[in-house]
């Protein structure tokens, strides 16, 4: 099984990691063909494993006795990232500069019940569409400062998440397609 591990909290805030150190860490769990796509964490490796949950625990507690710190970890297949960006629940908007499409990752599963859109009390982040375990956000760019918390989607959603551009996603994975 080939899995793409999207890592929170990779070279921002201090906890600075290279990639080589980063496929070094993964490779002495015993993962294969471990490759890294930027600086901010993706990862992309093949095991054995399908326990997702039992593999996702043993990365985190390697990560964070190998750096020191708590890293998130969250895997997807590179199916389930190809379903996420067919979904496109962007393709009705008129993008400008001054929005950012992302694509956010949970731990756990989303909340059921709200009613989207839903906007930010600050209108600084709209949560466009949900699946189980992501959520489509727009972060609008006021004053050319995008949004300075995700206090507000955290305390919806969860705080066990990380963001990545929805361009970038696509772009992470034709990297892992790329094998």
């Amino acid at each position: 099984m080939t899995y793409i591990a999207l890592l929170r909290g990779i070279n921002v805030g201090g906890h600075r990691v290279t990639m080589e150190a980063l496929r070094r860490l993964f490779t002495e769990l015993g993962l294969t063909n471990v490759r890294t796509y930027i600086q901010t964490g993706n990862v992309f490796f093949d095991a054995p494993e399908q326990n997702r949950a039992l593999l996702t625990v043993r990365i985190e507690q390697h990560l964070q006795q190998a750096l020191g710190y708590a890293v998130p970890v969250f895997l997807r297949t590179a199916e389930e990232l190809e379903e996420l960006l067919a979904l496109n629940p962007f393709s009705h908007l008129t993008v400008t500069d001054e929005m950012r499409l992302c694509l956010m990752f949970l731990a756990e599963p989303a909340p059921t019940g709200l009613v989207l859109p839903l906007r930010s009390p600050k209108a600084d982040m709209e949560i466009v569409h949900l699946t189980n375990r992501e959520a489509f956000v727009v972060w609008h760019i006021i004053e050319g400062r995008p949004p300075a918390s995700t206090s507000f989607v955290d305390k919806l959603l969860g705080r066990q998440t990380t963001t990545r551009f929805f361009h970038t996603t696509a772009k992470i994975l034709e990297a892992a397609r790329k094998g």
